[in-house]
């Protein structure tokens, strides 16, 4: 393998995680209103809307993540493995995801159509981009702290794009539509189609790959798949991932629904108010007049800014105590302040929010953790078996992603329709209040506890990584 300097320079960081911010102004999308865009604007019911969410994910994470996982780590070119793909998809991939937010003038069954066709395609154009994406920072050096260096600037460019997302895109949503949400979010996706392109196009021309596998290391896709399922950690990895997103996607999508159904508008709006004034004094008055699209934006704000915050911390604690105990402690401590949502009356802002910071701040902390990690098990492939397949590896993420992904929003929408939610509605049934109640907090909560229980059989440990590295540069050299 090719051994060049393993230092990676800051612009070579900022234009790698400029992907990843690209593609979360696509992820974060799908998580936070994908559901609440099919039941509450495109028009279908939380029946239909779970089915086309389950069932084309499942696809996407089963059938495309890993036949593109395949196709990449056998893709040789002048750029490398991972780099064409990632020029190669930009654009289709900004298109499909403005068209799969668009609402046409289609009977129900033709909408029904559109959308399972539109969201093929995105969830396609996505693994097209984002796996070889992440498989790219396995390559991109061998060195463990640089690699978790990476991971942070990376995941800073992920809350970047998750903040405006998740903080001012409900309330610019409603105002570029003048109260039409469904020509609101198409106006937003145009926007966000062609900055996410032109940002994918920056990563493809600022990084570089320096492992490069040697021809006697190439393998065939049996002994590729062989090799996984051999691959202890990377099985755990998988499963630890999907459990991870169930979470995200869950309460994710449920807050929205949480807002405008539960919390009390008038508390709400009396404690926002103050927030809000000293915002417009000094020139950021973009969250809106509603006080639901307002205090949602502020409450993800929050939880934002400290999950930043837990970011900065997570390579010197990683790099100290070792990833898989800092990742299980901090995962779990996170998990407490999810249940407690359940707990808190309608009229109980203050606490709604410090909840939310608080969960932010020490899930913040796993965040790099989780994609260096993955990084980690490429290595370990590697390190036992003599080859290296990175993006086969990586597509264990994908897959979870995905999976997680669309589980987790078919089990939004399926709850909603169980607990009797009607769209639109200005009030709910107890029963459905509940039920709201229970998918921010008790149901998100149950994946990531399992996912802690699982890290006591991954045995990639401190001793382990630094084991690995070491034998890994004698090899390449």
């Amino acid at each position: 393998m090719n051994n060049n300097s393993q230092k990676l320079s800051i612009k070579e960081k900022i234009g790698y995680s400029l992907g990843d911010l690209a593609a979360n102004l696509v992820f974060q999308t799908l998580m936070t209103y994908l559901a609440y865009f099919y039941t509450d604007i495109y028009g279908l019911s939380p029946t239909h809307s779970s089915i086309i969410m389950l069932v084309v994910g499942l696809i996407a994470a089963f059938i495309f993540n890993p036949i593109i996982g395949v196709l990449a780590d056998r893709t040789n070119t002048i750029w490398g493995k991972f780099r064409p793909w990632i020029l190669l998809t930009a654009v289709p991939l900004g298109c499909v995801a403005l068209a799969a937010f668009t609402t046409p003038s289609f009977s129900y069954n033709g909408k029904m159509i559109y959308a399972v066709v539109t969201y093929t395609l995105l969830l396609l154009f996505y693994a097209g981009n984002n796996l070889p994406y992440s498989a790219l920072s396995g390559v991109i050096t061998g060195d463990m702290s640089q690699r978790n260096s990476l991971s942070s600037y990376r995941f800073v460019a992920v809350m970047f794009a998750q903040f405006f997302v998740q903080v001012f895109m409900l309330g610019i949503i409603k105002s570029a539509g003048n109260g039409d949400k469904a020509i609101g979010i198409e106006k937003v996706m145009t926007v966000l189609a062609i900055i996410g392109t032109i940002m994918l196009l920056i990563t493809f021309l600022t990084t570089k790959e320096r492992i490069i596998p040697k021809p006697e290391q190439k393998s065939s896709v049996e002994e590729d798949l062989t090799d996984l399922m051999k691959n202890r950690p990377w099985v755990i990895m998988l499963s630890l991932t999907t459990l991870v997103f169930i979470t995200l996607s869950l309460k994710g999508g449920s807050y929205v629904y949480y807002f405008e159904n539960y919390v009390d508008k008038k508390q709400l709006a009396l404690f926002i108010q103050p927030i809000l004034d000293s915002l417009t004094s000094i020139g950021l008055n973009h969250f809106g007049n509603d006080p639901v699209s307002a205090g949602f934006g502020l409450f993800n704000a929050g939880g934002i800014i400290f999950m930043i915050i837990g970011i900065t911390l997570s390579k010197s604690l990683a790099d100290k105590y070792g990833k898989r105990n800092i990742f299980g402690l901090f995962l779990f401590v996170s998990t407490l302040f999810i249940l407690a949502f359940y707990f808190f009356p309608s009229d109980n802002i203050l606490f709604i929010f410090l909840s939310q910071i608080l969960h932010g701040f020490f899930y913040g902390i796993t965040i790099p953790i989780l994609w260096a990690m993955i990084a980690d098990v490429a290595d370990y492939s590697e390190w036992l078996n003599n080859r290296r397949a990175t993006a086969i590896i990586f597509s264990a993420m994908m897959v979870g992603l995905k999976a997680g992904l669309s589980i987790g929003g078919a089990l939004t929408t399926l709850f909603l329709g169980y607990f009797q939610y009607v769209p639109n509605s200005l009030t709910q049934t107890d029963v459905t209040i509940n039920g709201i109640k229970l998918l921010v907090s008790v149901f998100p909560a149950l994946p990531f506890l399992v996912g802690c229980v699982l890290l006591f059989f991954y045995r990639i440990d401190k001793k382990m990584e630094i084991q690995i590295e070491s034998e890994l540069k004698q090899r390449r050299s």
